[in-house]
């Protein structure tokens, strides 16, 4: 009965995708160390999420979504920025404010394409060399992190 007195139901108009674009979508993407976007007016963001892709408009379904290693993809009307990150959070607020955070991010054309072939061609040897079993373990994650940025390389 206490519960009832005190809580207010949450009151929310969700509308089309087209009709949100009226308020925006604004981002902040925050590293540790550096913030690369702050309350930033974007068109849409595509993120790399461990439950799939997806694209974010203003006006989402609020969410949490945790993110895989992989590609965020900033589209702020004729531009795109497209960041590699390897891993982080990001979550989708009812006021059309996406916050992004991410223990690294790169942008996607800092990588050359040789350096990751190589670098991965010697994670595959360490998976399967007699190493121990934790640097097996250690190297299949790189496989998995390398594997995802030249996905993100080759898509360009």
């Amino acid at each position: 009965m206490l519960a009832r007195s005190i809580a207010r139901p949450l009151r929310m108009v969700r509308t089309y995708a087209t009709e949100a674009a009226a308020t925006g979508l604004r981002l902040t993407l925050a590293l540790p160390h550096q913030t690369l976007y702050k309350d930033v007016p974007v068109a849409q963001v595509n993120i790399a999420a461990v439950s799939g892709d997806m694209g974010i408009l203003a006006n989402h379904v609020p969410s949490i979504e945790q993110l895989r290693p992989g590609v965020v993809e900033v589209i702020e009307g004729a531009a795109t920025k497209k960041f590699f990150v390897s891993g982080g959070f990001a979550t989708m607020n009812p006021d059309s404010t996406l916050n992004i955070n991410a223990l690294e991010a790169f942008p996607v054309e800092d990588f050359s394409a040789e350096a990751i072939r190589h670098n991965l061609a010697e994670a595959h040897r360490a998976v399967t060399s007699g190493a121990t079993e934790e640097d097996k373990l250690s190297a299949k994650i790189e496989v998995e992190v390398l594997e995802s940025l030249q996905a993100a390389i080759n898509s360009k």
